[in-house]
């Protein structure tokens, strides 16, 4: 670590809470990030590193993507900020106008309209008020290994017991768990859970990321969504679908939900929106959002000072349109079967019983077991390799034995060549 990441990270060790960047007392973890292009990174010593993760998801259209970059400093120099639910922008109704088009037009011919967020969880938070509002019930049914936030509304619906526990006393415990299904054989058994679940509770929603991510890159049987819709019709419940990381291409089709040909009431959009702005959006069918929403008559009852940023607005608007002048989406289901097959590959030669590879466009990842437990030890340890050789990817999964492998859309077959390379050698080598 150079002398400037060192000052960099004991700055943040003084003035930082502790329960943030995570700073492995070996010095091999983090690395200070200076700039970053493309697929590529680089740190505060100028040391280059190939980006595997697309900074959580966000940069489908690579880092600093010029076209959006643009837009970004264009607006900012024109109008910093607005006051986003008083007086609007012009560039806040283009948006709310083009993710409709993508969402409800497309997909059902239908008028989708939408609330701004900031971030993911507060996307999803927006939803969950949406469903209690328009139902008016008041409980939800998430699922096991599910991930949707850590805002007091979303952590209800989020699984993992380290983020829910220190909080426990506090949160209304307004989601049912159940099982997120691995085989199709699981779906008969969940249908009982799901109408069980509903008769006996008030269940105002179903909320569900289409293919789980930080929980391990979990893809459903091909009949679950459609599960999913048929109990909420029964029950006059909605379905929110999370495509916070999923959204905008990741998966190989706009949206993760079209992989199994299902339309939600309500889907939350985040992350690639922007490519690197903080903006999200609930977007939800019009006669939901309607019935749920009041006309505002002066004050929204659901807000905030940032609501649909001009910076933000500006940025996703370029973001759509790279991503569709570029087809990146197309993109991404090619380069994803492209790399799936060369994860599977290597996956063939050191055992299925090791690595068992999985994924839809470019959203893979690699599950990893030593002597048919989960190796949560290896996964990290081939993740600070990975990072000392110049590859930047995370662990997932609980335990975290997964390896999460999302790059920007615009990842090459040689860019991947290189990736599997190295990994197949920290493997082998990992498991030696």
């Amino acid at each position: 670590m150079s002398n400037k990441a060192n000052k960099t990270i004991e700055t943040l060790r003084r003035y930082e809470s502790r329960n943030v960047t995570f700073i492995d007392p070996d010095g091999s973890w983090p690395i200070v990030w200076e700039r970053a292009k493309g697929m590529r990174v680089w740190d505060d010593a100028g040391r280059e590193y190939l980006d595997f993760t697309a900074a959580f998801g966000v940069a489908a259209a690579g880092h600093a993507n010029p076209r959006i970059v643009a837009a970004g400093q264009r607006q900012m120099a024109r109008l910093l900020h607005a006051m986003g639910d008083v007086h609007p922008h012009a560039l806040k109704a283009e948006l709310a106008r083009e993710l409709g088009r993508l969402t409800f037009e497309r997909l059902a011919k239908r008028i989708g309209k939408t609330v701004f967020c900031n971030s993911g969880f507060e996307a999803v938070e927006a939803a969950l008020k949406t469903a209690h509002l328009a139902t008016g019930r008041t409980k939800i049914i998430a699922f096991e290994r599910a991930y949707h936030g850590l805002g007091y509304g979303s952590l209800n619906a989020t699984w993992r017991s380290e983020f829910r526990s220190p909080f426990r006393r506090q949160l209304g415990e307004f989601a049912s768990f159940v099982p997120f299904p691995e085989a199709k054989v699981d779906l008969a058994k969940l249908e009982k859970q799901l109408n069980s679940e509903c008769r006996r509770q008030k269940i105002g929603a179903i909320l569900v990321e289409p293919i789980q991510g930080r929980g391990g890159t979990n893809i459903p049987p091909a009949g679950f969504l459609k599960l999913l819709r048929k109990i909420c019709n029964k029950h006059g419940a909605l379905l929110i679908c999370d495509e916070v990381y999923t959204g905008f291409g990741r998966t190989g089709r706009w949206f993760a939900s079209e992989h199994f040909g299902v339309v939600p009431d309500v889907i939350c959009l985040g992350k690639a929106l922007t490519g690197g702005f903080p903006l999200s959006a609930c977007v939800g069918r019009a006669d939901v959002m309607d019935r749920a929403w009041p006309e505002s008559e002066g004050e929204a009852i659901h807000t905030s000072t940032f609501l649909g940023h001009p910076v933000g607005c500006a940025m996703a608007l370029a973001s759509l349109r790279e991503l569709e002048a570029k087809k990146l989406v197309t993109r991404s289901a090619e380069m994803g079967e492209h790399f799936l097959t060369e994860l599977r590959r290597l996956a063939k030669r050191l055992g299925q019983a090791r690595c068992r590879p999985r994924g839809l466009g470019l959203m893979l990842a690699l599950e990893l077991f030593d002597e048919g437990k989960p190796a949560e030890a290896i996964a990290l340890a081939v993740t600070k390799r990975l990072l000392a050789e110049g590859f930047i990817l995370l662990p997932e999964g609980e335990p975290a034995n997964i390896l999460s492998i999302t790059p920007p859309l615009t990842v090459g077959k040689t860019h991947i060549a290189r990736f599997t390379r190295a990994l197949g050698q920290a493997l082998e080598d990992a498991y030696a």
